[in-house]
């Protein structure tokens, strides 16, 4: 791996390109510390501090820390994963995104522009809402977090955390043109990782005042290295469904007659269904924050994190995402149809409708098995420091992502290693799928 990361330095462009992305990143954390103006941050992170198993708390976690301060960056970078998200749901039900979507690279700009409009919008509707909200929130001692309400700080507000998430937008997409990797991903991949060092410092504070022993801090440490090399090893994984092109002739030339592969990945949803399932389970949590009613609150209290009935209806809202959002975004009939067209065929299965029930049967198998696996490395975490009491914090969806962009990220470099004919990262096996 370390005579592989030597050719990094013989290629200009790809240390140009690395460069240039720490430092876009630098600049987005430099910006996450940057605060909004009218706000009492001390009375907001004492409010914060009480609210942070509610969805207060997932929404900072994909801010990177910028909700907690309350920062220009403070809605981040969701509203454009939920932009991106809708117009993806919408290109199924609305036949003209269906026809963008099959119009090559005009149809995906198109589709781009209308994900950027998609998300000033909400960023609109969000920052008038958390705005309008904070002017009736106090502190826990009672000191007020907007120190002038009025239609100016709404305004103002609204102003602010649009123009942060448009510009987070903005350096997500030139990391993506001019640097390296996935620039949205990246800018979360960030923002989580810079987490990583409190977390490990909280857990090293607790061996050093004899509150852990050593063997629980080894059991940690093992656990993390085996919960890593899993997600590696689930997020590789693909059932490769074998594809033979019958042989044509047009004119003088044969084309075709070649065998080649259809890949379905395991966790074909990725990390949409934790997300989803957290936003959902976490909204009761949420309203009985602010809630008076003592029922409200009761409710609330069954569904925060760690309890029972929180961590049931977890797992299964997560085994809802994965097949309905890979139902919406995978379409096996036309993949058969497709295959069909160009005289593609799976050897022993019938080409059209056959192959479209057979594709679907292998895909339903290995949705429900990426449904588990998601499933125990998100609850994983909240067993350890609930029931047993261990300070496990090396899991769940953030660790998802993380390992996910990490893969994405070596694998672009690599590419750009092997396209100039320098070894990868990994003499032996480049950064590729499993059977």
């Amino acid at each position: 791996m370390l005579e592989g990361l030597g050719g990094v330095s013989k290629i200009p462009e790809l240390q140009r390109r690395i460069l240039f992305t720490f430092l876009l990143l630098a600049v987005y954390r430099i910006g996450v510390y940057i605060p909004t103006p009218g706000i009492d941050n001390a009375a907001f992170l004492a409010m914060f501090e009480q609210a942070k198993g509610s969805m207060f708390g997932l929404f900072d976690m994909f801010a990177g820390g910028a909700f907690s301060h309350f920062s220009i960056f403070a809605l981040g970078i969701m509203p454009y994963i939920s932009s991106s998200i809708i117009l993806q749901l919408l290109t199924v039900a609305v036949p003209h995104l269906e026809r963008l979507s099959k119009e090559g690279e005009t149809g995906r700009r198109k589709i781009t522009q209308y994900t950027r409009y998609g998300t000033v919008l909400l960023s609109v509707i969000q920052g008038s809402a958390i705005a309008v909200g904070l002017q009736q929130m106090a502190g826990p001692n009672g000191a007020p977090i907007v120190l002038q309400a009025g239609l100016s700080f709404i305004i103002m507000t609204v102003l602010t955390l649009t123009a942060g998430t448009a510009f987070i937008m903005w350096l997500g997409e030139t990391i993506t043109e001019k640097g390296i990797g996935n620039g949205i991903s990246l800018i979360i991949f960030a923002g989580i990782v810079c987490r990583l060092p409190a977390a490990i410092g909280s857990t090293w504070s607790l061996f050093s005042a004899g509150e852990l022993n050593f063997f629980v801090l080894l059991f940690i440490v093992i656990l993390m290295i085996a919960v890593i090399g899993w997600i590696v090893f689930m997020e590789g994984g693909q059932r490769r469904i074998p594809v033979q092109y019958a042989k044509r002739i047009v004119g003088r030339k044969m084309y075709g007659g070649q065998t080649t592969h259809l890949p379905l990945k395991i966790n074909s949803a990725g990390v949409i269904p934790p997300i989803f399932a957290s936003s959902v389970i976490m909204f009761p949590a949420t309203i009985g924050t602010f809630a008076t009613q003592g029922w409200i609150k009761d409710i609330a209290g069954y569904l925060r994190p760690g309890t029972i009935g929180y961590e049931s209806l977890y797992v299964a809202f997560i085994f809802f995402f994965c097949f309905f959002y890979t139902a919406v975004t995978f379409k096996p009939d036309d993949v058969a149809d497709n295959m069909k067209k160009f005289g593609g065929y799976v050897p022993g299965i019938r080409p059209g409708k056959k192959t479209a029930e057979y594709i679907e049967d292998i895909l339903e198998k290995l949705t429900f098995s990426g449904a588990i696996y998601v499933s125990i490395v998100c609850v994983l975490p909240s067993v350890l420091i609930t029931q047993l009491n261990i300070p496990f914090y090396f899991g769940g969806t953030s660790l998802l992502i993380v390992v996910g962009v990490a893969m994405d990220t070596a694998s672009q470099i690599e590419s750009h290693l092997l396209t100039r004919q320098y070894e990868g990262f990994m003499k032996k096996g480049h950064i590729a799928r499993r059977r």
